[in-house]
């Protein structure tokens, strides 16, 4: 039985890493080895003009501060608001915490397509078309449901004699928050903090519709405008390179951080 489920997730792995995988040898093809048939498993000659072609066409670094800027503004600022209103709820009676965590829970699987519309028009209203708070506080509110249970379920855990002793040594409520319960929920809020920024990263259709500068365009703009100028004319190779370059940074963010995500979620209430 043992061996049957190693087996069973060894092909899973296999399944979710064979397109990028083949991402990666494919943006390291020439345009005519690419267009092969039949195809070419490895390069025969590998090369980085793939990449160098992407940096030249295209601001791209641009497009990746741009990106790092507006995730980690939105994760930043949802996982701050979503932990002042945690942990009050996780301290409140079971009925209440039940109905409201189930209720953002729901909440969180609403797909962003539905907010739009009203986005755009508060966006448009307060001025924020081509700036990044346009995008910031949209990502940050569209997440908070989701972080809100999860650091509502980690804060559970915590016990409500640490509140006790912060009261005796005379800390309010705040100073206890920050000065006790803060430093042991580091693990919980990097797993939200992870969560956010990818998804805040990987976004592609608000930022389609409140970007339109070049200047202010997102890493996933910045992949979708690499098309040829004519409808068959499509830089295969291009695009790898450019899907490999904008997944590279989430792929060394997971790897520096694993233990800490893997810790916050596995103690998910």
């Amino acid at each position: 039985m043992k061996r049957v489920g190693v087996a069973v997730l060894i092909a899973g792995c296999v399944v979710a890493l064979a397109p990028i995988g083949w991402h990666v040898i494919s943006s390291l093809k020439t345009a005519d080895e690419i267009l092969h048939i039949p195809p070419t498993l490895f390069p025969h000659t590998p090369t980085i003009a793939n990449y160098v072609e992407l940096f030249r066409r295209r601001p791209f670094l641009r497009y990746a501060v741009n990106s790092f800027t507006i995730a980690s503004l939105a994760s930043l600022t949802c996982v701050f608001a979503a932990s002042l209103a945690s942990f009050p709820l996780a301290r409140s009676s079971a009925r209440i915490r039940r109905t409201v965590t189930s209720s953002l829970l729901v909440l969180s699987f609403f797909p962003p397509i539905v907010f739009l519309l009203p986005l755009y028009e508060f966006v448009r209203a307060v001025r924020l078309v081509n700036q990044p708070w346009g995008l910031i506080l949209p990502y940050a509110g569209m997440n908070l449901p989701l972080a809100v249970w999860l650091l509502t379920g980690y804060f559970e855990r915590i016990p409500v004699a640490l509140d006790e002793a912060g009261a005796i040594d005379g800390l309010t409520p705040l100073q206890t928050y920050m000065r006790i319960i803060v430093p042991i929920s580091v693990p919980a809020m990097v797993s939200a903090l992870i969560l956010v920024f990818v998804f805040s990263w990987n976004e592609f259709m608000l930022a389609l519709t409140f970007i339109n500068s070049e200047q202010a365009k997102t890493i996933t703009l910045g992949v979708s405008t690499l098309s040829g100028a004519l409808a068959y004319d499509i830089p295969y190779g291009l695009l790898a390179a450019g899907v490999v370059a904008s997944s590279a940074p989430l792929v060394l963010l997971v790897l520096m951080f694993q233990r800490k995500i893997v810790a916050g979620l596995s103690q998910r209430g």
